[in-house]
């Protein structure tokens, strides 16, 4: 590039390219604090998490509860399941006015802060230099003094897998189903598997689950994991776990999918899901002809400020890889941000990172597990509490739920909560706040809590934790 042609580009403190969580939160930091700033998105605003992930997904998920009736079977005495038959557009009509509803708020949120947006497909030219290709032959550069890459990711797709958006789909082209089939294979047991597999069950479809593993999520507390397996085949999931896919064929004269896995036995359905996890969106970036360092799929590599290996190159969110939340991606972007321009603002993403596994039932976690405080050699006890012995569990006629405390035996400082059951992606904050103050579980045997509400489960999880530790102690004492 010319030197005159540099001269003529426009100039920002910021380029972001993406505007998903890290991007969209990323470029507002900056911009709150006088910065001007660009981003540069090739499709829709809002990336995975509104248009092809979180929001769609999550919305499906309380569709398919509705849809299907089981939150209201068996409470009162009528089977309130729908006895029509679901169509697409049934499945589907929440999950668009959902979609459409936020990606307002992301155009809104980055016009209030007068971040400038331009449509493209975005390449580095060198540390401070950004190439947009509108498609249509016209290009341009944008300068920035800082770059932040947010481009997110997308679903691992493997040459063998004969993905065709009618018989074999992945995470993203599921969500254009054309037809609701009877039967279902997903293929991997991770978040968006057993996410997906929860959901298509509680319709009525015939769904197996597939897992080289030997247990559902490994990452989860051993409790919880057995609890969400229980629940999962209640809903008449086949559960095949240890077995490996040796090969997947559409069957269009049968109009079916047939996937041949390992003993010479074969799994029929008409439609199959595979979720082998996801990929870097780094390929179009030209990361390699500035130097930015990238591992695994496609991941880029930073530091702990998400900084990469050229210093006015940041990357947050997806993209980086684990954990690929939405909820870290947006403090990643606003991290990048704040180190970028030497705010004293936030510094770090906190290190009590709230997990959420949106199964039916739900899921969530946060701080240490049983595996993690053991490796580490830690001491430990352990306080649970069913909702099916709270009475708004009971209420809502969801028993099977539990919450579970890990805590020091030496001074009750909470060191990890572990829940499933109805709201449990909100109920964890409580557990969350208590940590992060560094609380002990004398908070939830002093706290009030309104009755009835699932929130006072905590109280008698700390409770039972009391007596397994006056137990543990009157056994040392022996």
């Amino acid at each position: 590039m010319a030197l005159a042609d540099k001269q003529n580009m426009e100039a920002y403190d910021l380029v972001v390219i993406g505007s998903g969580p890290a991007g969209e939160k990323g470029a507002a930091q900056a911009a709150y604090f006088g910065k001007r700033v660009a981003i540069v998105e090739k499709g829709n605003v809002g990336g995975a998490v509104v248009n092809t992930g979180t929001l769609p997904s999550k919305t499906l998920r309380e569709t398919a509860l509705y849809l299907s009736g089981l939150k209201q079977r068996g409470l009162y005495g009528v089977d309130y399941s729908l006895n029509k038959k679901i169509t697409v557009d049934d499945l589907f009509y929440r999950k668009q006015c959902v979609v459409d509803s936020h990606l307002d708020l992301v155009r809104d949120n980055i016009a209030r802060h007068k971040i400038e947006l331009f449509q493209g497909v975005a390449a580095i030219e060198d540390p401070f230099t950004v190439r947009v290709n509108r498609g249509d032959g016209d290009s341009f550069s944008l300068r920035g003094k800082y770059i932040l890459i947010s481009t997110g990711s997308r679903p691992h797709r493997p040459a063998h897998v004969p993905f065709d958006g009618e018989y074999v789909y992945d995470s993203d082209s599921i969500l254009n189903l054309e037809r609701i089939p009877s039967s279902l294979v997903v293929i991997g047991a991770g978040v968006i598997g057993s996410e997906y597999t929860t959901v298509f069950a509680a319709l009525g479809m015939r769904v197996t689950l597939v897992d080289g593993g030997e247990r559902l999520l490994p990452f989860l507390d051993r409790d919880i994991a057995a609890v969400l397996l229980d629940q999962i085949q209640a809903l008449g999931v086949r559960v095949m776990f240890g077995r490996q896919v040796e090969g997947i064929k559409v069957k269009h004269n049968e109009k079916c999918v047939s996937i041949s896995l390992d003993g010479d036995e074969e799994v029929r359905a008409e439609a199959a899901l595979f979720c082998g996890g996801r990929s870097g969106n780094t390929q179009e970036l030209g990361l390699e002809k500035v130097g930015v360092k990238t591992g695994r799929r496609g991941t880029i590599e930073v530091n702990e400020y998400f900084q990469t290996s050229v210093p006015s190159i940041y990357a947050a969110g997806d993209v980086i890889g684990f954990p690929a939340l939405a909820s870290t991606s947006m403090e990643q972007g606003r991290v990048a941000a704040c180190h970028a321009f030497s705010l004293d603002y936030k510094q770090c993403v906190s290190p009590l990172v709230p997990y959420g596994v949106y199964t039916i039932p739900e899921i969530s976690m946060v701080g240490e597990s049983e595996d993690s405080l053991s490796q580490k050699g830690q001491e430990y006890l352990v306080g649970r509490a069913s909702y099916g012995s709270n009475p708004r569990g009971q209420i809502m006629g969801d028993t099977a739920g539990l919450v579970k405390l890990l805590f020091s035996p030496e001074d009750q400082k909470l060191l990890g909560v572990h829940i499933i059951g109805e709201r449990a992606s909100e109920l964890i904050h409580i557990g969350q706040a208590c940590m992060y103050f560094d609380g002990t579980l004398d908070f939830f045997i002093q706290n009030v809590f309104n009755f009835p509400t699932l929130s006072d489960v905590y109280k008698y999880a700390a409770y039972d934790g009391l007596g397994n530790l006056q137990r543990s102690r009157e056994r040392q004492k022996v």
